[in-house]
């Protein structure tokens, strides 16, 4: 089981990074509607089950993660956090903050990540 992870999610896309594995190559999730933009469809026109979909394989890709941080820049981290609540598949709990985050380069994200987990370790007394 991993410890600590973040998704940096939007609308197009989400990328899952596991920090305590010290792989930094984000697992990458894009909704349905990414893949028909090509016919012009937009995450505002898509069908709502895509959503579902999406947010569905992003939980699954979190369900052995211990402390999940959700990023992101718009409204598609709530909602994210709604359809976790709503699914009752135990992940609620383990979602331990939600913050705004624009647009960083992975690395940048995976050291904001780090900062914010060592942080909370430190306030808890896990860590020196």
């Amino acid at each position: 089981m991993t410890k600590h992870a973040a998704v940096w999610i939007d609308h197009n896309e989400a990328k899952v990074f596991r920090i305590d594995s010290g792989d930094f190559d984000p697992k990458k999730i894009e909704p349905h509607h990414h893949v028909q933009r090509r016919s012009s469809v937009t995450a505002e026109h898509a069908h709502p089950a895509d959503a579902l979909h999406f947010f569905q394989a992003v939980e699954k890709v979190l369900a052995d993660v211990e402390e999940i941080l959700i990023v992101g820049p718009g409204s598609a981290k709530l909602e994210l956090i709604k359809h976790v609540h709503k699914s009752n598949g135990g992940l609620e709990p383990r979602i331990v903050g939600v913050e705004t985050v624009d647009h960083p380069t992975d690395g940048q994200l995976v050291a904001y990540v780090h900062k914010y987990f060592h942080a909370k370790d430190r306030l808890r007394g896990t860590v020196p």
